[in-house]
């Protein structure tokens, strides 16, 4: 399993626009995609200062399947248009990493 965390920031007042795109738009978009070996995206958003930050963490089966979804640079931030409008800044590329473990309780 690989993780894929990217982060972007939002001004205060942009965040539960920002936050509704994902949640109504951007993530069924990506599941509709049916990319096999993509299993999941999990959000996460905390406000520091006069900035909301949101990251988001995707999870695939192998490096074919983030190629399947970012294309040959798989590194490639995948920010849509509309989302772009909304954020103030982002990573311009996706950090990905080998799960190692998982412990669930």
């Amino acid at each position: 399993m690989i993780s894929r965390i990217w982060h972007g920031w939002t001004t205060l007042e942009n965040a539960e626009a920002y936050e509704t795109l994902l949640k109504s738009e951007i993530f069924s978009e990506i599941e509709n995609r049916q990319i096999v070996g993509y299993n999941g995206i999990h959000l996460f958003r905390r406000n520091i200062g006069e900035e909301t930050e949101f990251i988001t963490i995707m999870w695939f089966d192998s490096l074919e399947a983030i190629r399947a979804f970012a294309g040959e640079d798989y590194e490639v931030a995948v920010v849509p248009p509309k989302a772009r409008r909304l954020l103030s800044r982002y990573d311009a590329r996706s950090q990905h990493y080998e799960v190692r473990a998982e412990v669930k309780i």
